[in-house]
């Protein structure tokens, strides 16, 4: 039974990262994606990092030859910014391949150590201000911005996804259920507890 649980949770994670706001498929005018934000979520830092905890794993799943970096820090009055780094009009004499090498390209920190790099020559780029605003405008802005594909899942995801929604809402009834049933023990076993002590107190002598 534990081997049958454990398979499907592994397959709803599957479906959650393969599905949703966030799937989506990014021109091949996008070379790179930074993200910058603070750790905690004061001071409108909460939409920013529920942007990257939702839909950048969907981001990186969907694209993952383009390179995503995160970089948090400890200030939460400091900025939270989304940049995203695109090549330059063609008509420019820009490359048709990613301009990105190890040497400009940071990873990702928790400590506020990997900066924004400046774009190369050949790059553009155009960054949302994340700060205060809902993960799901910000997600609207990036997708605007990039001008990203929905990815339609496939029929077979779909179908395995109401499968899921309807074990969820099993699981519910089930949960119901048993809180029901322990309630009601709970509570049957408290009047007896109180019958048998008020039982006992008869009898003593007076």
């Amino acid at each position: 039974m534990v081997g049958v649980i454990r398979r499907m949770n592994k397959l709803n994670a599957l479906l959650n990262i393969r599905n949703g706001p966030g799937a989506v498929i990014l021109p091949k005018e996008v070379t790179r994606i930074h993200l910058e934000f603070a750790s905690r979520w004061n001071d409108g830092q909460y939409g920013p990092r529920k942007f990257w905890h939702n839909y950048l794993p969907r981001l990186k799943f969907w694209n993952p030859a383009i390179p995503m970096i995160v970089n948090r820090t400890q200030d939460t009055a400091g900025p939270a910014t989304l940049t995203i780094y695109m090549l330059q009009n063609k008509s420019k004499g820009a490359p048709t391949r990613s301009p990105v090498t190890p040497d400009n390209q940071p990873n990702s920190s928790f400590t506020g150590s990997s900066k924004a790099p400046k774009p190369t020559p050949a790059e553009t780029t155009v960054e949302i201000d994340m700060k205060g605003l809902h993960s799901d405008v910000i997600l609207h802005h990036f997708l605007e911005k990039t001008g990203a594909v929905a990815v339609t899942p496939s029929p077979q995801d779909v179908a395995a996804l109401r499968e899921a929604e309807e074990r969820t809402e099993r699981a519910k009834v089930d949960r119901d259920v048993m809180a029901r049933y322990l309630f009601a023990k709970k509570r049957d076993a408290s009047a007896i507890a109180q019958a048998k002590s008020e039982a006992a107190s008869m009898r003593q002598p007076m």
